[in-house]
């Protein structure tokens, strides 16, 4: 290990959590310096405590200083120290031209008071962003800000002839969610008493779940929502970039002040995203959107009412649209590569010639004795794949958004594939008032799409079916599917991925063996298994911690 002086210990000791490892963590830092410190780092010969001591620390031009003031509580605030960090980066790294170098250095980002609309266009970043959002499911969304409901007024909506209905069918909505919530709680507890010996909190989290499942078909895209997002700068670049092309005046906002708060704190790493480059990239992306459209015009491309899938939960909602019939072929050739010598070719070879008994055998060796659905088969697996297309309601497809390591695009939101009307409303009675207050905003957001079709999307109830597709490997499916169909899940996405997964048994028959965690029950008290298991975490950190 490389030697320190008493005094580079006591330096590097405020930014580094050992100075004698060779495993460490930098902390004290703005990320821009981190980042900086990690690009330099590539091209030198040193260690990474000792580019920070002499390139960054006992450097005058870095305005260290700033840095270190903050580290030691000083009272300079960690802005002070990352501008300076930026005039340094600026000066000496940003030459490096190195893309990846944003990649190390990240943000939180909290982002409030924003539609569900423009959650979905942020959580569209597949690689380097996390986002957690605010949850249909434990938070009631009936409170109002000064009177109101709290729902998007989107400026175009509001200086349109629509702005008036709009608001009252907003309003409908809110007051049949708000109206409903005591008597379907109440009827809720009578239908699932407490007879599991499950504590208050529990059993009053699950209620609350259930009930808040039924309600939330009724909520608008235009619900007002937060969202946290931790992501690195490239990522959150890309974000930008898109963000500030949208033609929507919401989601250009939106970028406009993630923007502002980034410049902040990761400046040099999200630049790129509205200056000069940018907005030509911007640019050609409308453009390009344009031509496309134009492109199409010509084509029949909207599909009649009759053309509509059937209620929630009919497989007609989910199509395994195609899937490599080869797939066995490559994924035993991928195994096999692994522990050959032989070339990819040669092996792919071997495994069409092979007996479908020896295939067979092999790929459930592969499999393994999966213990628990976080036991997954290896890469190989990622060599077969599958496209479903999808329809269903957008309060399921807020849920399974949520996985990011596949490929998934939808269309615009609307009303046009119906309502999927939870049997829970209909079977105590409140299907008459939903109906109304559901098909008032859609009979509006009909009339809306004719004028501003983006715009309409913000009255539609999260109830209403949409399409999208998702391309996934194997590996995902297992990971997706057993994830998805577990008992604590929400009824209409666990009726969605057990379709997907009889899809693949059909034709992969032997790689869907080996999906032993896939729960094809029907639902009930989804939640009070769970909470049961966070009672008992409770009680082992009450016995951990004394209180």
């Amino acid at each position: 290990m490389e030697q320190f002086t008493e005094s580079e210990r006591s330096i590097i000791s405020q930014f580094c959590t050992n100075t004698d490892k060779p495993v460490f963590a930098l902390v004290n830092l703005p990320e821009v310096v981190c980042g900086a410190l990690f690009s330099r780092y590539s091209r030198s010969t040193k260690s990474l405590r000792r580019v920070l001591l002499d390139e960054f620390i006992n450097n005058p031009e870095t305005g260290f200083a700033e840095v270190a003031k903050f580290a030691a509580g000083s009272g300079n605030s960690a802005l002070v120290a990352t501008r300076k960090a930026e005039e340094f980066y600026e000066r000496v790294l940003v030459g490096y031209g190195d893309d990846s170098v944003a990649e190390l250095g990240g943000a939180h980002l909290a982002v409030e008071d924003v539609s569900n609309i423009a959650t979905k266009v942020m959580q569209d970043a597949r690689i380097g962003v996390s986002p957690l959002e605010k949850s249909t499911r434990y938070v009631h969304f009936n409170q109002k800000t000064d009177g109101k409901y709290r729902y998007l007024r989107e400026e175009r909506i509001m200086q349109s002839p629509f702005a008036d209905e709009y608001t009252s069918a907003m309003d409908l909505l809110f007051d049949t969610y708000s109206k409903l919530n005591e008597p379907l709680t109440n009827a809720m507890q009578e239908k699932y008493p407490n007879e599991s010996q499950a504590s208050e909190r529990a059993y009053a989290s699950s209620i609350r779940a259930k009930v808040c499942d039924m309600l939330r078909c009724l909520l608008p895209a235009s619900t007002l929502t937060n969202t946290g997002l931790y992501g690195n700068g490239r990522a959150f670049e890309y974000m930008l970039l898109r963000m500030h092309a949208s033609p929507l005046s919401e989601i250009k906002a939106t970028a406009e002040g993630m923007q502002s708060e980034l410049n902040l704190v990761i400046p040099s790493f999200v630049r790129r995203a509205n200056d000069k480059y940018g907005q030509a990239t911007q640019q050609y992306m409308n453009e390009t959107n344009a031509t496309v459209k134009k492109t199409l015009a010509s084509y029949e491309l909207t599909e009649n009412a009759s053309a509509r899938p059937n209620a929630a939960g009919d497989a007609t909602g989910v199509e395994l649209v195609h899937y490599d019939s080869d797939a066995e072929n490559k994924v035993l050739a991928a195994i096999l590569f692994e522990h050959s010598e032989k070339s990819l070719a040669q092996l792919y070879s071997l495994a069409q010639k092979m007996p479908k008994e020896e295939k067979e055998k092999i790929l459930l060796a592969y499999m393994g004795g999966r213990a628990n659905r976080r036991q997954k088969p290896s890469r190989a697996f990622e060599n077969a794949h599958y496209c479903f297309s999808l329809c269903g309601n957008f309060g399921m497809y807020r849920d399974l958004h949520r996985h990011r390591i596949l490929t998934q695009f939808r269309q615009p939101l609307s009303t046009q594939h119906g309502f999927e009307m939870p049997h829970e409303l209909i079977e105590y009675g409140h299907e008459k008032e939903v109906r109304e207050a559901v098909e008032t905003a859609a009979s509006l957001q009909v009339r809306m799409k004719e004028k501003m079709p983006l715009e309409s999307q913000y009255a539609v109830p999260m109830g209403y079916r949409l399409r999208w597709y998702m391309n996934m490997n194997l590996r995902e499916a297992y990971h997706f599917i057993e994830l998805r169909s577990m008992p604590q899940g929400h009824i209409d996405y666990r009726r969605m991925v057990q379709q997907m997964y009889l899809k693949i048994k059909n034709v992969h028959p032997v790689f869907a063996s080996g999906m032993k965690f896939v729960d094809m029950s029907e639902g009930g008290l989804e939640r009070l298994d769970a909470e049961k298991k966070t009672d008992k975490k409770l009680e082992e950190l009450k016995k951990k911690y004394g209180h």
